[in-house]
Parts: structure tokens; sequence; C-alpha cells
């Protein structure tokens, strides 16, 4: 219950989460636009999910025994009863839709991107948040090998047009349903062998999921990894030949990859390809993973639909590219630079200003103004300090007149314009 006291020191954001505004917002902007223009090109369309899912879609999906399910997915429960969770990554989010919409009844495949804040209760790092943002693609209804290379090819393009120099894609074969049945067989096998030199966490990892111990960070586990036994060797021929065919069309691309054995990815539903893309540019703390993903061919099947629905997905963080160096710093369209600043003054005069900024925004001319301010000192130190070329003044003799004074700030020279003809004057000036 409030008791409506004043708090001793201000609110801030939760750990993890940060404010976005000023030019980060637009940096932001730029990259999603730049992210859906390249989508677009290559035959994407747009889709929008909820924040938030049932929790049970995200504990079936991405499987009991990962860190996201186990560890870091945020879970309420409403007014209601209903179990939901914030939604921790895109992907099953996508074919809860594609089976809910029907979409398996239009022509396949069915190829979408989404953007949008993400949530885990990970350790904050670098370019690791609480709340952070993806680009996501996904191409649903085909097997064919070369919906993966697109959905690669489509990432890659995205992340070097907003600045990337040095990007390898490490790639992985997991298998199909045998082959992977297979490797896990043998790799669980090889874990049970060096049980005794496992941390604890591993041994229990063992038991539920031991694809992931092959990426572990711990330094027991990576010297244990080193001669564990490698998912391509267990792949059948049809697996192989999906592999081998992703390759061919990365190197006809000249796509820079190289073969990691230890890449499985995080989540549970994988088969077949996998891959996370790199930057490679000079680092104290070395190479920054800026995104990935992978096939998931009988997530459908996971999710209730009486026919696998293959499948092929990723995501790239925006966080990480708009903090890398070479982030070119992409200019959204909305944010277009002001050409001139709108003064007024009296209340006549503040009377008909809103009427003339929307007229400019019509004519396509953004402007700056301090409608709240009344001195015609303050409003011209302030157009000065905003670096405008020009200036409007609009003032009680105007407000009758009709007329706007438009001034240049260069030479001080100004000329009284009609407002019918301001913006065809202002569109006029260089």
């Amino acid at each position: 219950m409030s008791t409506n006291k004043p708090r001793k020191e201000p609110f801030q954001s939760p750990k993890g989460m940060h404010d976005i505004m000023g030019d980060v917002y637009y940096a932001y902007q730029g990259l999603f636009e730049k992210a859906q223009e390249v989508a677009v090109y290559y035959g994407f369309k747009p889709i929008a999910i909820p924040i938030v899912e049932q929790q049970e879609l995200f504990e079936t999906t991405i499987g009991i025994g990962t860190d996201i399910v186990d560890k870091e997915m945020y879970t309420l429960k409403t007014k209601g009863g209903d179990q939901l969770a914030l939604r921790p990554e895109f992907t099953a989010g996508v074919m809860r839709a594609y089976i809910e919409h029907g979409m398996q009844s239009e022509t396949q495949p069915i190829m979408l991107y989404s953007s949008g804040p993400l949530f885990r209760h990970d350790k904050p790092q670098r370019g690791r948040y609480r709340q952070f943002h993806q680009f996501n693609l996904e191409v649903l209804g085909t097997k064919k090998s070369i919906a993966d290379a697109l959905v690669i090819k489509t990432a890659v393009v995205i992340i070097e047009e907003a600045g990337a120099k040095n990007l390898i894609v490490d790639i992985n074969s997991i298998g199909d349903k045998e082959s992977r049945t297979n490797y896990l067989r043998e790799l669980t096998t090889y874990y049970k062998k060096h049980i005794n030199q496992m941390p604890a966490e591993a041994r229990e990892r063992l038991k539920t999921n031991p694809l992931r111990l092959l990426d572990s960070k711990d330094p027991k586990m990576i010297a244990i990894n080193i001669d564990a036994p490698e998912s391509v060797a267990f792949l059948n021929p049809e697996s192989k030949k999906h592999l081998k065919e992703v390759l061919e069309y990365l190197d006809e691309m000249n796509i820079v990859y190289r073969l990691n054995k230890n890449l499985v990815r995080g989540l549970s539903y994988y088969t077949h390809t996998v891959f996370e893309i790199f930057d490679e540019s000079d680092s104290e703390v070395g190479p920054l993973s800026l995104g990935g993903g992978g096939r998931y061919d009988y997530l459908g099947t996971m999710l209730g639909s009486k026919k696998e629905i293959p499948a092929i997905g990723m995501a790239f963080g925006m966080d990480r590219i708009i903090e890398s160096p070479w982030y070119t710093n992409l200019a959204p369209k909305i944010n277009k630079k002001p050409k001139c600043y709108f003064i007024q003054l009296g209340f006549d005069a503040k009377l008909k200003a809103l009427p003339i900024i929307d007229i400019l925004r019509k004519g396509h001319i953004p402007v700056l103004q301090s409608l709240t301010k009344d001195s015609l000192t303050s409003q011209l130190a302030t157009a000065e300090r905003s670096g405008v070329p020009y200036t409007l003044i609009f003032g009680q003799k105007e407000a009758l007149e009709n007329s706007v004074i438009v001034r240049d700030m260069v030479n001080h020279s100004q000329k009284t314009v009609k407002i019918d003809k301001l913006v065809e004057y202002i569109k006029e000036m260089k």
C-alpha cells in the first residue's frame, strides 16, 4: 500500500535495461530501416508477434535443460491465472503464428521478418542486456538447402551494409532425427567416460541436454571437448548432402565461413544447419558474436502441427551492431535535418502557429520551434545555436497579414512571404 511519501532517491531503469533516446534512438531506427529494406529485396514480409506468450510455448520449444528456460526467462502469472513469459526469442512465436493463422495453406515458403525487444535474465556484459533488441528472419515451409543460404546471405548483407568489414560465419550440422540420435548416444558415452573431471553443473546438464556441453565456456569442459565426437561424422547421406549444398551456396556467394564442430546453438529445436556470424575485427576481448540461427524442421510438430513444417531462421543483435566501432550510424528516413527555426511572438501569432507548422509538415519541411517561449531574443539565440540556415519569424503584424518573415541566418537578410507561398519559397532556397 502506497504511503505517498517522496522517495529519497529517484527511480532508475532496471538492471540490464536502458533508455534509448536522442541520436542512439535514431541509430536503432536507421539500422531497422536498412535491415527491413534488405529483407524486402530478398522477399521477406513483416510480422509483429506479442511480447508475451504462454510460458509453455518456450518450455516446449527451447527445452528444459537450457539456460534460457532454467535461469533466464522472465515469467508472470496474470490475474486470470495464465502463466506467461516475456519472449526470450522470436522463432517459437513466429511458428506459433504460422500454425495459428493457417499459413500452411498459402504458397510455400512463407518468408517473414520481425524486430523488437526480447528479454533474458542474463548477466549484463559487453553487448548483452536483459532487454535487448534483435532483427529476425524466418523461412517456413521448405526443406531446400537454398533457403539456409538465403537466410545467411540476407543477414550478412544487412550487417555488412551497417559497416562490418570482417565477418565470418561459423557453421555446423547436427543432422536430422536419425543422425542426431546416433550422435547424442555417442556424445553421452564420451562424456560419461570423463564424468569425474566434469564440473557439477555439467554433470547435471548431461542428463537433460548434452549438446549444450559442447559450447561450454568452463575451462574443464573446453579441455574435454577437444576430443569430443564431431556431429558431422554421424550425418546420414541426406544430412551430408544438405550440408554440402549449403556450403556450395556460401562458396558461390563468396561468404567466408569455417566449420565449427562444437557449434550447436543454445536451443533444443535445431536440426541440420546451425550457424553463427562473428565480427573478426581486432579486439582485446576477441571475436564478437553478432547473431546466428539454424534449421528447425521438427518445431512445428512440437507445437501441435499434424505435419512437419521444415524451416530455417536467424536473428542478429541490434545492440551489438550499434555499439560496434564500425557501425556507420545509418540515418533513418524519419530523422530529416530541419532547415528552418520557427519563431512566434504574441498570443495572436501563437494561435496560428500550429496551423503554419502543419502547412510546412504537409510540404515535407521539418522545423525546429520553441512555441512555449515568448522572447524574440531568446528564440533567436536558440535558433543561432541550432545551426539552421533560416529562421521564420511570425509576430502580431504577420498574423494579421497572413505572412511570415524569412531570415537568412548567415547574412541576416530577410524577406516577408505570404503563408500560402511559404512552402514554395523555402523549397526554392538553397
